[in-house]
Order: structure tokens, then sequence, then C-alpha cells
């Protein structure tokens, strides 16, 4: 009887280590999970542990980065990165024909790699070396000065994660320690979320390009906006293009406004 084939995930955000999971369990049942890391520590401990066929590594976590732990494992294993941050990493892993999957998680995409893998596995192809391009992705990430701008953010929902691409956001309020994220869902109905991260930590990751501060508890996305309203000399009210409410904007920010 043949072995079962074995891997591991290593990824920081819970519900994301189980979504992953509970999807190769659909595109590979054959595939036995043997471990799970929070970071890449953990990857590297667990892998020299138990020794995984195939590994599923997050490029961002804490501590030892993915990257890292890949740099570690080295040929030893059948790599996936999983990325966030698909403005460098994704060229750079097309470039050295690495596998890797970019979040949300596309079925499409990791029946792709599924495939890959089992063909790799079943052929006992030799691994490549990747070190040289590993030690290339580790150094640009860690110099990396300016990061991507959002891309999605993740809601917790109840029990459900909900990841709300950027481009859907209408606007974000502060709610005390919080934020109130005000997005639409795929029919276009308005829907709000509210997650734990202030409204400063989250400017400073938005595409000042798409996302505007208009008051000290409001950011809104420019794409949304239908018109301005002046009320005085000191303030305005936003009106946005599918929804109701009516947005405040305060002396310090009219100056976005002049050409409206």
């Amino acid at each position: 009887m043949a072995m079962r084939p074995t891997a591991l995930i290593a990824e920081d955000e819970p519900l994301l280590r189980e979504a992953l999971e509970r999807q190769l369990a659909a595109a590979w049942p054959e595939l036995d999970i043997v471990a799970r890391a929070r970071n890449g520590r953990e990857a590297v401990e667990q892998f020299e542990a138990l020794q995984p066929a195939v590994c599923f590594l997050d490029v961002q976590m804490p501590g030892l980065s993915g990257v890292e732990a890949a740099q570690r494992i080295g040929r030893r294993a059948h790599l996936v990165f999983v990325t966030a941050f698909d403005h460098y990493a994704v060229q750079a892993f097309a470039q050295g024909a690495l596998d890797y999957l970019v979040k949300p998680v596309e079925p499409a995409r990791l029946a792709d790699t599924v495939a890959r893998l089992q063909q790799r596995l079943q052929a006992a192809q030799p691994l490549a070396d990747p070190q040289a391009l590993l030690r290339q992705l580790a150094a640009h990430l860690k110099g990396e000065s300016t990061p991507a701008p959002l891309r999605w953010i993740r809601a917790q929902i109840g029990s459900t994660l909900r990841l709300i691409p950027t481009e859907d956001i209408d606007y974000l309020r502060a709610d005390s320690k919080y934020t109130v994220v005000a997005w639409r869902d795929d029919g276009g109905a308005p829907a709000e979320a509210l997650i734990r991260l202030s409204l400063k930590e989250l400017i400073a990751q938005l595409d000042p390009a798409e996302f505007a501060q208009v008051h000290r508890s409001v950011v809104v996305n420019l794409r949304s906006i239908s018109h301005l309203v002046r009320l005085d000399t000191d303030s305005a009210e936003l009106h946005l293009k599918r929804r109701p409410e009516r947005l405040p904007v305060s002396r310090s920010y009219l100056h976005l406004f002049r050409q409206m």
C-alpha cells in the first residue's frame, strides 16, 4: 500500500490556516496535514521533527518569515509559498519556477498547484535548489521600506472570516480602538464589519491614491464619492454614490476638495 503524502501548513492567522486546510482536503483528499505552524520558527521545528513532503509557507509571518524558513528547509521538501504581497513575490516566484498561491486562495489555482505537486511526487523528481532566489527575496523583504498597500482586509463576522477587497470598501470609520469597515458585498449591497485595528493603523497601509482621510475619524474611498456639500466655512459633507450615509469633512481636509 502506497504511503500517503504528508504536508505542513505554516500560517500565522488561524482562520486562514484552517481555510487552506479545508481547501486542501477537497482538492487533495489523500494528503495528510501532519504539522501546523504559527510562524517560521515553528515551521522549521516541525519540519525537522516530522519531515513532511510538502510545505505550504506563508511569506509574511512574525519572527522568522516563510522565505527564511524555506531557506532552512531547502531541497528536503516541495515548497509552496502563500502570499498576499504579490507586487514583488509573485514575479520572483514565477521567474524562479517556484510554486505559490495568492490570498485569498482560488480553487482553480490550488487545483493546478496540487496537480503539479502530485506529478513531482509520483515521478520522484529531484528538487531544484531555490537558495539563490530565496536569499534575494529574503533580503528584499527585510529591506522593504514601503510595503505594498493593502489589497484586502480581514474581518471576522461571527465564526466566519471575510476577506474584503479594499476596492469594495466605501469608507472606514473609527469606533473607539476598532474600525468600522463599510463595504459592498458581491451583489453590491451595503454591508459593515467591525475589525480590531485602529483607523490610524489602517491609514498607514491604504493606498493614498485610492483613499483619503476627510475627518479625524473617517477615511473614504475616493471612487465612492458622489459630491460634496459645504455646510459652512469650516466643514462639509460627502455624499456617496451607492450609500445613504453622509460623511463629515472637517476644516483640516477641505483643501482636498477645492476642485469639487
